[in-house]
């Protein structure tokens, strides 16, 4: 696998990257950052420590790329990460500093040169790769798959009971993927509640494995567990963006899930960010309702159920290296 890590770089962001910088046979092409989780430029500083600790400092390039939302004000989630997005470890400035040009620029030439051979695992709000598809409109046709954390599967979200957090910051962005016609599978906040939490006691066995990635992981994770602790009464973490990158590598952790219709909702007042999840419409539904108008062909895998247990356990050989 050839694959670019799009990411808005605090907390899970960085464990995602860990499993795939420690993945047999994974190229980590490059990491390109959009405006999320916290100050843009301290993102970009934590990918680059990120892959420091990895032990790739200076072989994986890192691209600063939008800095905020295509036509909203950014948002950030430094409530749930630190100022740092690192439970506020401060880490020392990496060595290796950030490419020049722009993370669109960037994804563009990467898999223009590169047709059908780059897999995309999107991490943040979408508005580096819906730049990407504005620019260039082939750039959708030529990714050889497109995976997103992000929306959920008609249920709760996590920043208003509407929507998911990357959503909601650029649901212009998310609406322009989902409908460009990558061949793309949306891992949801919804899977994410079910499926990616690591428990008190499975945390506690990753730290008794101190080494180098385990210390990092215990302390990058601090604070979600102390939001988990605040706001649930329990200190287990949620990890979306790792079980989605746990999900790519290995598709067997994949329980359940189904070829559906997405849409993003970017006009509601109270649905902002809110991703529609349906069954495709069929040519013979139109004739028998033409309400429904016309037939409607999946565009997005939408994951289900995942193994948690494996996931647990893909995340443990990673962190005790």
């Amino acid at each position: 696998m050839r694959l670019i890590i799009d990411t808005d770089t605090a907390g899970d962001d960085c464990f995602s990257m860990l499993l795939a910088l420690h993945q047999p046979g994974v190229t980590v092409e490059a990491v390109t950052i959009c405006g999320g989780n916290i100050d843009f430029d301290q993102q970009v500083e934590n990918a680059l420590y990120t892959l420091e600790v990895a032990g790739k400092g200076g072989k994986v390039p890192v691209y600063p790329g939008c800095r905020r939302p295509m036509m909203r004000k950014p948002i950030d989630a430094e409530y749930v990460f630190g100022e740092d997005g690192m439970s506020d470890a401060h880490y020392p400035r990496a060595h290796q500093r950030p490419e020049a040009s722009h993370a669109v620029q960037a994804l563009i030439d990467i898999v223009m040169s590169n047709p059908g051979e780059i897999t995309i695992l999107a991490q943040a709000p979408l508005t580096n790769i819906a730049a990407a598809v504005v620019q260039e409109p082939r750039f959708a046709g030529a990714v050889k798959h497109l995976w997103i954390m992000g929306g959920t599967d008609n249920s709760l979200g996590n920043v208003t009971p509407a929507a998911e957090f990357n959503f909601y910051v650029d649901p212009e962005a998310a609406q322009i993927v989902m409908n460009a016609g990558f061949a793309c599978t949306l891992s949801t906040w919804t899977l994410s509640v079910q499926d990616s939490g690591i428990l008190a006691a499975e945390l506690a066995d990753i730290a008794a494995l101190d080494t180098p990635l385990s210390r990092f992981f215990t302390q990058v994770n601090q604070a979600s567990v102390d939001f988990s602790m605040a706001r649930y009464g329990v200190g287990d973490s949620l990890h979306p963006d790792a079980l989605t990158c746990a999900i790519m590598l290995d598709e067997s952790l994949i329980l359940e899930s189904g070829d559906c219709v997405v849409d993003v909702e970017t006009q509601g007042r109270l649905t902002r960010g809110y991703s529609s999840v349906s069954s495709p419409r069929l040519p013979a539904q139109e004739v028998a309702d033409p309400e429904l108008g016309s037939a409607t062909p999946a565009n997005a895998r939408v994951i289900r159920r995942a193994d948690r247990a494996a996931f647990v356990q893909m995340m443990r050989r990673a962190l005790g290296a």
